[in-house]
């Protein structure tokens, strides 16, 4: 009888924009949660992708850039943007950063 080897793996960081390398993570990562964060309430309301632009004040194609998460794309100015025309509280709250936890995070409050 052969055994089966574990398979191997890496524990991530929590922000896989810096298990990967990338230079601007921590932008990637909040952009990442902001963008995801519109999506939620977007798909939640089940708006049209016109109702959406119109909305957001944004093209069509934009609409569906975020939509398919393509969140890098905007900066995180224009996803707090967005949130405002959702009618969203944005708060944002300073504290000590300790060892092992991201630097920015996004918590969506229900």
């Amino acid at each position: 009888m052969t055994r089966k080897k574990d398979p191997e793996y890496e524990i991530g960081s929590g922000n896989v924009f810096a298990d990967l390398g990338l230079d601007d993570a921590d932008e990637l990562l909040t952009r990442a949660q902001l963008g995801h964060t519109v999506r939620l309430i977007l798909k939640a309301r089940r708006l049209k992708q016109r109702e959406i632009a119109e909305l957001l004040g944004i093209d069509q194609a934009e609409v569906s850039k975020l939509m398919n998460g393509q969140y890098h794309l905007f900066a995180e100015g224009r996803l707090f943007a967005f949130l405002k025309s959702l009618e969203q509280k944005v708060t944002i709250q300073v504290s000590r950063h300790h060892k092992g936890e991201p630097y920015q995070e996004v918590t969506l409050a229900t």
